[in-house]
């Protein structure tokens, strides 16, 4: 792989040749495959209510099981994935995943009911964990520490460009066509990433971390993930910002046509939300190996909780216009984007030589999670942006506690502290 002059890498594996992307090509890769699970959930958002009309959902807090449904089947299938890729490798598995991803997009572009459609997005969202997990996989594959963390930053960067335009081009689509159309956009997208996957991306898998598949194996790589407290402590972290996220997701469609009586602004109000969440981690990725990842993780953790609190008092207090909420939650998605990609790093820093597996506990502990945590506070919308920011307090100070314990107390210690087992 061609890197910068400046950029250390991992060991190059065996089996890797002269011919693969080089970094920028990678990045982008990585990036667009983390895409399709971001297109799939945002470019559908303004589309809940012309399905729950089609297909005769009436309830506003009912039709979000669109998204829910998705979110568990991309929570339940990680633990398959990660093993398997283990065991064969990255590439073939990815492969899989795609070819899947499309099908069941079809699926649910014919769908002619609302339990069908259900179905087939979790099925969809079951084929998509495998880029999830791969991802992961194949970036600690090539990096570990900051490195890691550089390069997820910067896959992060070129990856919220789905989020902030994928809602637009939801709506774009909707001037044109059904939401049918939507669906056949998602299926198209997995077979592009498909062909670029197969065309491009060798095998990043070190013939000498090949593990065999069994329930030993699996049960033995699950124990060790969630037995390591750093592994464990980060993870949960995770899992809490993300079900924050989640709600947020959940909610925002009925909170900008609700609360804020602006349904027509939704993807502008997805984008500038989104923005500064795209702009810090760009930040993360130029300051991340001068900080430290602890410090970039723990400090963007703090303002996340920080700015929810602040956010809620602002709304309880005074409450908001349309332009504070997208200001306040523009300024914790940016401390969103600090912390989660490093703490991701940092979960995933002791299990390189078991990255599949890892990938996909950790994964299913943070998308079932985020999925139940965003489906609470998404099912509790009262007609105000409450339950969404108490929802981002409340799971920030639980993650904050997360981390004490897996750094037992030396919170802001940096990098060169002794990493608890």
């Amino acid at each position: 792989m061609t890197q910068p002059a400046n950029l250390p890498t991992a060991p190059r594996p065996p089996a890797l040749g002269e011919a693969e992307p080089g970094y920028a090509e990678f990045v982008f890769l990585m990036a667009a495959l983390m895409s399709l699970n971001a297109f799939a959930i945002d470019a559908m958002l303004p589309a809940l209510p012309a399905i729950g009309e089609a297909l005769g959902v009436a309830q506003d807090n009912r039709r979000q099981l669109v998204v829910t449904a998705y979110l568990l089947g991309f929570g339940l299938t990680q633990m398959l994935w990660g093993p398997l890729s283990d065991r064969y490798g990255r590439r073939p598995v990815l492969v899989t995943g795609l070819t899947l991803y499309a099908g069941f997009g079809l699926l649910a572009a014919v769908a002619a009911s609302f339990p069908l459609l259900l179905g087939a997005r979790m099925l969809q969202g079951g084929a998509a964990a495998a880029t999830r997990v791969l991802v992961v996989s194949m970036v600690r594959d090539r990096f570990q520490g900051a490195m890691m963390a550089r390069v997820m930053s910067m896959t992060f960067v070129v990856f919220m460009l789905v989020p902030v335009l994928a809602p637009s081009v939801g709506q774009g689509i909707l001037l044109f066509a059904s939401w049918r159309a939507i669906f056949w956009a998602f299926a198209i997208w997995g077979v592009a990433m498909l062909a670029w996957s197969w065309l491009r991306l060798p095998e990043t898998l070190d013939p000498a971390n090949r593990r065999a598949i069994s329930v030993a194996a699996i049960g033995e790589a699950t124990v060790e993930t969630l037995r390591n407290r750093l592994s464990l402590g980060y993870t949960l972290a995770v899992m809490l910002l993300m079900g924050g996220l989640m709600g947020y997701i959940n909610s925002v469609q009925q909170i900008v046509s609700d609360v804020f009586g602006r349904p027509d602004l939704l993807a502008l109000v997805f984008a500038i939300v989104a923005v500064p969440m795209a702009v810090a981690s760009y930040a993360n990725a130029r300051l991340v190996e001068r900080v430290g990842v602890r410090r970039m993780a723990q400090g963007g953790l703090a303002a996340v909780t920080a700015v929810a609190a602040v956010h809620l008092a602002i709304t309880i207090l005074w409450g908001e216009s349309l332009v504070i909420f997208m200001v306040l939650q523009g300024l914790t998605m940016a401390c969103f984007g600090l912390a989660s990609s490093n703490m991701g790093a940092i979960a995933m820093q002791p299990m390189g030589h078991i990255a599949g597996t890892a990938s996909s506990v950790q994964g299913t502990v943070q998308t079932i999670g985020a999925a139940v945590l965003g489906t609470a506070i998404g099912q509790s919308f009262d007609g105000t942006t409450v339950p969404l920011l108490a929802g981002f307090l409340l799971f920030g100070i639980a993650a904050v506690a997360a981390l004490w314990w897996a750094e037992r107390g030396a919170m802001f210690a940096g990098d060169a502290a002794v990493m608890p087992l």
